[in-house]
């Protein structure tokens, strides 16, 4: 298979790009992506605590349009 460049990759469209993103993250273990984007260990525990109080209650959560909209983003 013939490389392709970064450049040819911008020029994908949104949808591809994301999809190929998304690949390239999920191609990594966990000891990889770790050791590049490291999570304080604060941050992490407010972020396992935030995951299950959601899975004990999604219908609480917030659509992220209207979160979008209320921090005036569109």
């Amino acid at each position: 298979m013939a490389a392709t460049s970064i450049a040819d990759l911008l020029l994908l469209p949104r949808g591809e790009r994301l999809a190929l993103a998304m690949a390239l993250w999920d191609s990594l273990d966990d000891e990889g992506r770790n050791e590049f984007l490291p999570v304080d260990a604060n941050l992490g525990a407010e972020l396992d605590r935030r995951w299950e109080a959601h899975l004990e209650n999604p219908a609480a959560s917030v659509p992220w349009d209207q979160v979008r909209s209320q921090l005036g983003l569109g």
